[in-house]
């Protein structure tokens, strides 16, 4: 229990009271003193206001030093640590210690958005302080955003100075903050980012307390500075990696396909065989190849190491991907390039398309695993111009082969022939006889074309005796007249088989000499179109079968022999397709066995009974067919519709 003031030496007065500020009593203390020396009216009062000022001294000096080794360890940190994070959440913690406040974090500033978000906090009760989003025209942001000052305010949520935010207001509630200190970290003139202080309760911020947290800012500033500079100059590295790496693959790859390219002139050089080329092609990207004539047959083949195990892809001319190479096949003409057709078990599948002396001389497929770059695409395109040219040489060498056939061809359907002794001298050499009876067969073909058709069928046919080849972009096949229904049936299967919808032919006559040819002739390309007019698709004709309708149609067009068929009988074709009968085809065999139901019933294998049932029906449908115009008219019609439906049977 202390004694009065008043009855007490002022030297113990005095003693006391050094004694408090040298052991750091705290305030209170003083306060104590001042309010006993208050009551009594001690004339030692202001002793004691000068002992208070001296501890308030010294209370700012330890402010001070604490603030100036904060800032120390601070710019020890900027100098010393690379990791950004860890380095402003440093700077966060020492502000929050240093002036004692509940909470404290960094935002960072996005220019293209116009919005803070937070960095780094420290002291936050929950994780929606380290969600939080500031607009620059919301909060304290934009105060500081507008003068580049910090700014303080003891009561945020009640603050008017400012336009709040209500999802910012929301997240301060929830954390109970109340004041709140903001300043900027500013580089070279821009705001970069904001430090904040908040307590939660009514609190100022002295002026030292303000300056040291600009100066941490300040070092903040300097972080992010550094850590862009850095984060830069890392970029700026890594892309000059990169394209040094890339250069490198480009060289490496230049060189690749240079060695790839010698290699390949060196085997055409040296007069390669076709399956040569394709191992070095295959070998060379390490995967399969295939060479396709212009049907899209395979002529030729290699294949990599390895590419022959049960893992690899197949080609196959009519499998599974026909449709996407045959779709790029034809992009490939078009663009002059190599296409990607698809890609599938992890091979991807390039094709080109092999151009020689302006047509389709074929095209190659490659294989491979993995991408390739355009060095690669350009050498598998110098690949296949090096097969186009093996394929052009053979062709050449083919049609210099048969030169002499084509010659005498080209001289029998001509309108002036040469002699007759010449011609039957030629034509024996080739063991054919110009004296005996011969047949004439014209095919029409759109794709594969005519020239590709003479090369398949010279090695169907036999070697003597027939005479085959391209003229004038049809197929014209010589042969005697005692061969022709054998090389028809021939014929007729490698045109639905390689040709398909897209050709159509016809067989003449037997003719006696070679001087009836040219009419022969002629008269068959007529027949031709004809044929074209009423649909005929996909088989061979005989010219007997032909005769009736190149009178009657010549001139006509597809859709009027369409309008044609739908007068005559489309009431039975109509009720066939709806109710699946076969009513047109029973009337057909009708009218080709001279209208007896009996024999009829034979040819097509069902009781006579039937036939007359459905003859019965088909007279219902078409009326009396008793007179003999109606009839040929009939028939006409069904004879008709045989030949263009005979494909599709």
């Amino acid at each position: 229990m202390r004694k009065n003031p008043d009855s007490i030496d002022s030297m113990h007065t005095a003693v006391e009271l050094i004694r408090l500020l040298h052991r750091g009593a705290p305030a209170e203390e003083f306060a104590q003193w001042r309010a006993d020396a208050e009551a009594g009216g001690s004339p030692l009062l202001e002793v004691v206001h000068m002992a208070m000022a001296v501890r308030n001294r010294i209370d700012l000096l330890e402010q001070r030093e604490r603030g100036l080794l904060a800032v120390n360890d601070s710019a020890q940190s900027l100098a010393s640590r690379l990791d950004l994070k860890g380095l402003l959440g440093a700077i966060v913690a020492r502000a929050r210690n240093l002036l004692g406040s509940d909470l404290a974090w960094l935002s960072i500033y996005d220019s293209q958005s116009g919005e803070f978000h937070v960095l780094v906090a420290d002291g936050a009760l929950s994780q929606r302080v380290s969600q939080m989003v500031a607009r620059r025209d919301r909060g304290v942001a934009s105060i500081v955003m507008s003068t580049k000052l910090p700014f303080t305010t003891a009561d945020y949520l009640h603050d008017n100075r400012f336009a709040h935010d209500g999802t910012l207001d929301d997240t301060f509630r929830v954390e109970g903050i109340s004041a709140l200190a903001g300043v900027p970290l500013i580089w070279e003139g821009e705001v970069v980012g904001l430090l904040f202080l908040a307590d939660r309760y009514h609190r100022t911020h002295a002026a030292q307390s303000i300056s040291i947290l600009c100066t941490l800012a300040t070092h903040g500033a300097v972080a992010l500075k550094n850590a862009r500079d850095f984060e830069r100059v890392n970029a700026a590295l890594a892309r000059a990696d990169e394209a040094r790496a890339e250069l490198e693959r480009h060289l490496r790859g230049i060189q690749a396909a240079s060695e790839a390219h010698e290699q390949m002139t060196s085997l055409l050089a040296k007069g390669a065989s076709l399956a040569e080329l394709c191992q070095s092609v295959a070998q060379w990207f390490g995967g399969s190849l295939w060479v396709l004539d212009e049907a899209g047959q395979v002529v030729s083949r290699g294949a990599a190491a390895g590419q022959t195990a049960a893992g690899a892809l197949p080609y196959e001319p009519h499998g599974d991907h026909a449709t996407e190479v045959a779709n790029a096949l034809r992009q490939s003409r078009q663009l002059g390039r190599s296409v990607v057709a698809f890609q599938a078990l992890e091979q991807t599948c390039r094709v080109m398309s092999v151009i020689g002396g302006g047509d389709v001389l074929g095209s190659t497929v490659l294989l491979h695993r993995g991408d390739i770059d355009d060095v690669a695409v350009r050498t598998f395109e110098r690949g296949s111009s090096v097969v186009g040219i093996v394929l052009l040489s053979q062709e050449r060498v083919e049609a210099a082969k048969h030169r002499s056939v084509s010659s005498l061809l080209r001289s029998l359907v001509a309108p002036r022939q040469d002699a007759p002794a010449v011609l039957a001298d030629h034509a024996e050499r080739h063991g054919l006889s110009l004296s005996q009876p011969l047949s004439l067969m014209l095919i029409q073909m759109d794709e594969p074309s005519a020239g590709y058709g003479a090369r398949a069928l010279r090695l169907l046919a036999p070697s003597s005796g027939v005479l085959v080849d391209d003229v004038d972009g049809l197929l014209l096949v010589l042969c005697s007249a005692t061969q022709a229904p054998d090389l028809k049936r021939v014929v007729s299967a490698w045109v639905k088989r390689d040709a398909g919808a897209s050709s159509r032919g016809v067989l003449s006559r037997p003719v006696s000499g070679a001087a009836a040819i040219p009419a022969l002739h002629a008269t068959l390309r007529r027949a031709l179109g004809v044929l074209g007019r009423i649909g005929v698709q996909g088989h061979i004709v005989g010219q007997n079968e032909l005769a009736l309708y190149s009178t009657l149609f010549e001139t006509h067009d597809q859709a009027s022999l369409a309008d044609y068929l739908e007068s005559t009988i489309g009431v039975v074709l109509a009720h066939d397709r709806k109710r699946t009968t076969e009513l047109t085809a029973t009337l057909l065999s009708y009218f080709d066995c001279n209208q007896n139901a009996k024999t009829t019933a034979q040819k097509l294998g069902i009781h006579v009974n039937t036939v007359r049932q459905r003859l019965a029906t088909t007279e219902d449908l078409l009326g009396h067919w008793g007179q003999a115009s109606r009839a040929l008219e009939i028939h006409v019609a069904l004879r008709l519709w045989h030949l263009t439906a005979e494909p599709r049977s």
